[in-house]
């Protein structure tokens, strides 16, 4: 019988038997805990309960294994919110020069809302800026949740190493800075919440909510573990680096956030990071170590979303709204890898085969022809694979029989996906009776219309299916920090300083490092800068926040998108549900 609980309380089953401690490897540990959640894995053949009607962390958490569920359980969250769902992907990519969600005929109409995303029409019941909203904000409040209980907690009497309670805190402190950090991209000032705070608020200014993600940094800054191996296997583990990565990701943004100009300290910082302050790190040699199958010891990432087939699965990629229809034929019929030909990236010819003259946009064209990436993926076998992009006739060049065939305009055909957007299969109609008549907007697409992505999420074929999802999803690398100082040198006048940072990475892209195209003084300006970044960070999301921080969000044209000129749009709407559920809310202007 249970009995009622008391407000504030919790209900927790607890068996008899301990929970079972599957591995004492930290990913495994962390991807079988955020597996299990609060669910507790029986050992022993009695699987009677015991009840709690009166429960405190001080008499529930009698296990080292009751702790880290406890504390990985806001992680559980924050993989979901980056890693699986679009919401905030989409606030950063949809709507810029790099991604679109087009109208393929019937297709992805939705109520328009893709296109009114497009254009910067935005209104405050769209899902994907609700879904920003809430998975930030849900997002403090389970890390809040899970600091209260384990702060009472006796680390000591459960036999914890020295230093895991301060650590296990500071990355709690840690993790809630990063989600205000997104709060306050998104949206500016929002509510603030401590540990300690229940009572609703109404939303704090821009600038207070940046000095208190500010504070939440220096607080856990440095209380986090150091990474003490140059390649040593990540775990999703906040590490020092990660937390001074956040703190200077603030600071470089921070002329689009409080209107102040902090690139110099964001320089300090990544100065910091690359000469090995905060533990090792160095850029991977080869692009696909960060990216691949076995990423988790890239010597590049600073923190990253675990993921592993069958037991802790994340898709980076968003690979089920992004490939064509069938793609998973092209990989050898690879298992549970259907799509449904969604994003793609923004067209960088008209109908004609003519390249935009625009500055902005085009990415696939923005790549040179001898960058390795710039090919389209095959997976070659044993966790190898090249290219990044699907592109042109979809038939495998290592085996003939795998082909992506059509399944719209172009049913039962291999398909050929064109970096390009218009209605090439009604060219001849009497609608459409030549090339110049052919349209090109989000509004004219069809099934084989532009690029799409393969980055975060490389598959095998189904041969090798069990390395499907064994990806760890990049937040933070290294190459990040190098663009960030890079880009700080430029804007304090040391162009040369900053096209060597950016060199660096980028000859790692040409065969022994013979860059066609390399930056130099000369050809660095606000255009070249907003191209790297484009190139090196492609469908990261993140490049929402690189146009704002140029004030080119809402000041450039691209492709069939034209400037609104409208500086509220830097802003996405309060969602109308979160006004609804909170009356002290109030919504941004213009909206």
């Amino acid at each position: 019988m249970v009995r009622s609980l008391s407000p504030g309380s919790y209900l927790y089953i607890r068996n008899s038997s301990r929970i079972l401690k599957l591995s004492t490897d930290m990913k495994n540990k962390y991807i079988q805990f955020v597996l299990l959640g609060f669910i507790l894995l029986l050992t022993s053949c009695s699987v009677d309960p015991t009840y709690y009607s009166q429960v405190v962390p001080s008499n529930f958490y009698q296990s080292q294994d009751n702790v880290w569920q406890r504390f990985y359980r806001p992680f559980t969250h924050w993989r979901w919110y980056v890693g699986t769902d679009e919401g905030y992907w989409r606030c950063e990519e949809l709507g810029t020069d790099e991604f679109c969600l087009p109208t393929r005929g019937s297709d992805w109409y939705n109520g328009g809302q893709y296109q009114l995303f497009h254009h910067h029409k935005y209104y405050d019941q769209m899902d994907a800026i609700g879904n920003g909203w809430s998975g930030f904000g849900m997002g403090v409040a389970l890390a809040w949740d899970t600091y209260r209980d384990l702060s009472t907690v006796d680390f000591d009497k459960l036999g914890f190493a020295s230093g895991t309670r301060e650590s296990m805190l500071a990355q709690l402190n840690a993790l809630v800075a990063s989600f205000y950090k997104d709060g306050l991209d998104l949206f500016g000032g929002v509510p603030l919440y401590g540990p300690q705070d229940l009572d609703i608020k109404g939303r704090s200014t821009a600038q207070e909510t940046f000095n208190f993600i500010d504070s939440l940094l220096n607080v856990a800054i440095p209380q986090l573990p150091v990474k003490e191996e140059l390649g040593g296997a990540e775990n999703g583990t906040i590490n020092r680096a990660a937390g001074a990565a956040l703190k200077a990701e603030l600071y470089f943004n921070a002329i689009s956030y409080i209107d102040k100009d902090m690139f110099s300290e964001a320089a300090t910082i990544c100065q910091d990071i690359i000469d090995g302050k905060y533990g090792p790190y160095d850029l991977d040699d080869d692009w696909t170590t960060t990216f691949g199958f076995n990423n988790e010891t890239s010597k590049e990432i600073i923190w990253s979303i675990p993921s592993q087939n069958a037991k802790l699965q994340s898709d980076g990629d968003h690979w089920g709204t992004m490939m064509p229809y069938n793609y998973y034929k092209y990989l050898g019929n690879l298992q549970n890898s259907n799509a449904d030909n969604g994003y793609c990236l923004l067209p960088s010819r008209d109908p004609s085969g003519e390249l935009y003259t625009y500055h902005l946009g085009e990415p696939y064209e923005k790549f040179a022809d001898g960058d390795v990436r710039k090919q389209n993926y095959v997976y070659e076998g044993n966790g190898k694979y090249r290219g990044m992009f699907v592109i042109g006739r979809l038939v495998n060049p290592l085996d003939t029989t795998f082909q992506c065939l059509g399944a719209r305009e172009y049913s039962g055909k291999v398909i050929t996906i064109r970096d390009q957007v218009s209605y090439f299969a009604q060219l001849g109609s009497s609608k459409y009776p030549d090339v110049a008549s052919l349209p090109s907007t989000i509004a004219t697409a069809e099934e084989n219309s532009g690029v799409r992505l393969i980055k975060r999420s490389p598959r095998p074929t189904q041969d090798d299916a069990s390395l499907m999802y064994n990806p760890d999803i990049p937040v933070i690398r290294l190459s990040e920090i190098y663009y960030m100082l890079a880009e700080c040198k430029m804007r304090a006048g040391d162009k040369a300083g900053a096209a060597a940072l950016i060199n660096k990475v980028r000859k790692r892209y040409f065969v022994n490092g013979q860059d066609p195209d390399p930056v130099t003084p000369a050809n660095l300006d606000k255009y070249r800068m907003l191209d790297e970044w484009l190139e090196e960070f492609l469908g990261e999301g993140r490049r929402r926040t690189d146009l704002r921080r140029w004030n080119a969000y809402v000041t450039e044209d691209w492709w069939d998108h034209k400037a609104t000129n409208d500086a509220n749009i830097n802003l996405f709407p309060v969602p109308a549900s979160a006004i609804n559920a909170n009356n002290k809310l109030e919504q941004n202007p213009g909206y």
